[in-house]
C-alpha cells in the first residue's frame, strides 16, 4: 500500500466534537542539540520522512539495542485497524467496550489505528513507523463523543477499558482520550491498573486557549499526563497545562490516517495524542532493555533522563519533569531507577507487580495531583504566546505536548482525544 500525504487537513481532529489535535514537535532546533550525530532514518516512503522525530531520539541507535519487543501496550481509543501493513502481526486480542456493534479491530476515525501505528508500526507497505516497532498492541475501543453508532452505548466504557487493560498482559497503558469530569469509577480503575503494576500513559488535552480545563484521566494522581512541545522546544500553544503534565513528548508535524476509509495518510499535527503514544512507545523501550524493573523504575528513569534546563526535581507546569529522552538510558546507561515499589507520581508505596491482583482503591474526593512548582525556568514571565516559554537547550531535545479534544460525553461529561 502506498502512504499517501493528503494536503486536505492541516490539523488532525479526528473527533471534532472533542477538540484538537494540535501539537508541534520540537525537533528542529531542540532535538538536534540534544541528539547531534544523530543520522536522519532512511524513509521508505513519504509519511515516514515526516516522522521528523524519529531521528531526533535516535531510533535507529536505540533498535540495534531494543526495540520494544516483549512489551504489550493497550491502546484505548477508536478501536485499532489490525490489517494495515504496518500493523500486521503487531495487534493482539482485545476488547470492544463501547456496548455497539462492532469489535475491537473496527476502527471508526482512524485515530486508534494512528496510535497503533506511532508506538509499534513496522513500517512496511510504507506505513507509519512506531517508535517500539518490537512492541505489540492491545486494543481497546471505547466510543467517541462524536461517534453516532447504532443503539445505545456503555457510559462506562472507557471504565471497562482501563481495567480490561489492568487485567490484561499489557505492561502500559496509552489512552490519547480525555474529559473534563472525574468520574469516580474511572479513578477506581486507574487505581486498580497501579495495583497490577500497569505504566498508565494520558494525554493532557489540547483547550490550552479555551479555558485550559483539567482533563481525566490525566489529571488522576497515577496517571502520567503528557503534553507537547514544537520543534524549537516551545510548548503548544494549545497544550492544556498545570499540575497534570508529568513529562513532554513530540506531538506536532505527525502523520496521522485522514479518517477511517484508511486510503491515505494526513499531514499536519498530531497533537497530544500523539505525543502520548510516543510516551508510550519511550517506555516500551527502557521496559524491554531492562525486562527486570518494575513500572515505577520505569517511569523513575523516563523522568530522570528528561531534557529541562531548570532544577532537577522541579516541574515545569508546561513540561513536567521535561522533553522525554529514552535513548539516555538505552544508549548511555543513564537514570536512577529507584525503589521498585514507591510510584515516582505519588511518592506513595505501591502494591502488586504486573500480572497480579491487588484490590481496588476506594475513590471518595476528586484527587490532586502532585504540586508542581513555579516555571521559573519555563515561563518568560511577562512574554506572550502560551506562557510556556522555551526550553533552553542545555540538555536540548524537543518535547511534544499531548492534547485531548472537547467534546460532550455522555450527558455529564466532556471526552477528547488529542
Amino acid at each position: 500500500m502506498t502512504a499517501v500525504m493528503s494536503q486536505a487537513r492541516k490539523r488532525h481532529s479526528p473527533l471534532r466534537s472533542r477538540g484538537r489535535l494540535l501539537g508541534t514537535m520540537a525537533v528542529a532546533a531542540a532535538w538536534s542539540v540534544a541528539f547531534s550525530g544523530a543520522a536522519p532514518s532512511a524513509a521508505a516512503a513519504d509519511v515516514q520522512s515526516k516522522q521528523w522525530y524519529l531521528s531526533a531520539m535516535q531510533a535507529e541507535e536505540m533498535w540495534k539495542t531494543t526495540t520494544g519487543e516483549g512489551i504489550k501496550i493497550a491502546v484505548i481509543d477508536t478501536g485499532v485497524n489490525a490489517s494495515t501493513p504496518s500493523l500486521e502481526g503487531q495487534v493482539l486480542k482485545g476488547l470492544d467496550t463501547t456496548g455497539v456493534e462492532g469489535e475491537e479491530t473496527d476502527d471508526y476515525e482512524g485515530h486508534g489505528t494512528t496510535m497503533a501505528e506511532l508506538i509499534a508500526g513496522t513500517g512496511k507497505g510504507g506505513g507509519l513507523k512506531g517508535l517500539a516497532p518490537g512492541a505489540k498492541i492491545i486494543p481497546m475501543r471505547v466510543a467517541a463523543a462524536d461517534w453516532h453508532p447504532k443503539g445505545s452505548v456503555n457510559s462506562l466504557d472507557t471504565v471497562d477499558a482501563i481495567r480490561a487493560a489492568a487485567d490484561s498482559e499489557a505492561k502500559i497503558i496509552s489512552m490519547s482520550y480525555g474529559n473534563d469530569f472525574m468520574l469516580d469509577e474511572e479513578l477506581e480503575a486507574v487505581q486498580y491498573a497501579q495495583s497490577k503494576g500497569k505504566l498508565f500513559f494520558a494525554a493532557v488535552g489540547n483547550e490550552a486557549k479555551e479555558g485550559n480545563p483539567v482533563s481525566y484521566p490525566a489529571a488522576y494522581p497515577e496517571v502520567v499526563g503528557v503534553s507537547s512541545a514544537d520543534r524549537a522546544g516551545k510548548v503548544a500553544e494549545y497544550s492544556q497545562n498545570g499540575s497534570t503534565v508529568d513529562i513532554a513528548a513530540p506531538g506536532n508535524d505527525v502523520p496521522y490516517w485522514c479518517d477511517e476509509t484508511f486510503q491515505g495518510y494526513c499531514e499536519g499535527d498530531g497533537g497530544t495524542s500523539a505525543a502520548t503514544a510516543i510516551a508510550s512507545a519511550s517506555a516500551a523501550l527502557v521496559w524491554s532493555a531492562h525486562p527486570d524493573w518494575t513500572a515505577n523504575q520505569v517511569l523513575n528513569v523516563l523522568f530522570d533522563t528528561a531534557s529541562r534546563d531548570w532544577e532537577k526535581g522541579t516541574l515545569s507546569k508546561y513540561l513536567g519533569h521535561g522533553l522525554i529522552r529514552p535513548s539516555m538510558n538505552i544508549l548511555k546507561g543513564k537514570g536512577a531507577p529507584g525503589a521498585p515499589d514507591i510510584s515516582p507520581l505519588t511518592k506513595k508505596k505501591t502494591s502488586g507487580s504486573a500480572g497480579s491482583a491487588a484490590p481496588s482503591a476506594p475513590a471518595s474526593s476528586q484527587p490532586e495531583k502532585k504540586e508542581k512548582a513555579e516555571d521559573t525556568a519555563m515561563a518568560d514571565s511577562g512574554t506572550e504566546k502560551n506562557d510556556g516559554g522555551q526550553l533552553g537547550l542545555i540538555l536540548g531535545g524537543a518535547a511534544v505536548i499531548l492534547v485531548l479534544g472537547g467534546g460532550a460525553f455522555v450527558l455529564v461529561r466532556k471526552r477528547r482525544t488529542a
